[in-house]
């Protein structure tokens, strides 16, 4: 099973987002739209598992989540990494806001300790939109940078839990499937 660990947001926030990168997908970029259905905010990307180690997975990423409340998420802004010039990935902004970090980093120890290896990337929480093409050019990208700064969005939703995913690829595209919901909670 192919897994990662995200937190999905609700349905009018992602339908909001996807309505406001309509000129983006307009433009005739080369790029791979995610649907709206399918915005998330990875956490923690797994990779191949064994069916058999879904429980402890559950497990653990409930150990992440205990003792943080539901918290908002502030997401705003459009951009690209690296960067819109040579843009990968197209995405929303969202701030590292400190129950989000909480979160991230016990789940980087859980996660460690399953025996997953840690991420040695700085975390920098976006929510992706789409995917550059392979071997686009630089010159296909044109105006992107600009479009970019023009588009506006802004949201702030209540984020209440951490959801163990699983990512099944086709030629159409990945489809995700919730595989567990750990409830976020003070107590």
């Amino acid at each position: 099973m192919r897994l990662f660990v995200a937190m999905n947001l609700p349905d009018d926030v992602r339908q909001s987002m996807w309505t406001c990168a309509t000129p983006l997908r307009e433009q005739g970029f080369p790029i791979k739209w995610v649907g709206p259905d399918s915005i998330h905010l990875t956490l923690k990307f797994l990779g191949e598992v064994d069916r058999q180690r879904v429980g402890e997975l559950r497990e653990r990423i409930d150990g992440a989540a205990a003792g943080v409340a539901p918290f908002e998420l502030p997401l705003s802004g459009f951009g690209a990494f690296p960067n819109p010039r040579r843009a990968r990935v197209i995405w929303v902004g969202c701030d590292a806001v400190t129950s989000l970090k909480r979160i991230q980093e016990h789940l980087e120890s859980e996660m460690r300790d399953a025996g997953f290896p840690r991420e040695t990337r700085a975390f920098r929480p976006h929510l992706t939109l789409g995917r550059v093409r392979r071997d686009t050019r630089p010159q296909a990208l044109a105006g992107l940078s600009e479009l970019l700064q023009r588009l506006h969005f802004d949201s702030r939703p209540v984020v209440e839990s951490v959801d163990l995913m699983q990512s099944q690829l086709s030629r159409s595209g990945a489809t995700y499937t919730r595989l567990h919901a750990a409830s976020l909670s003070a107590i």
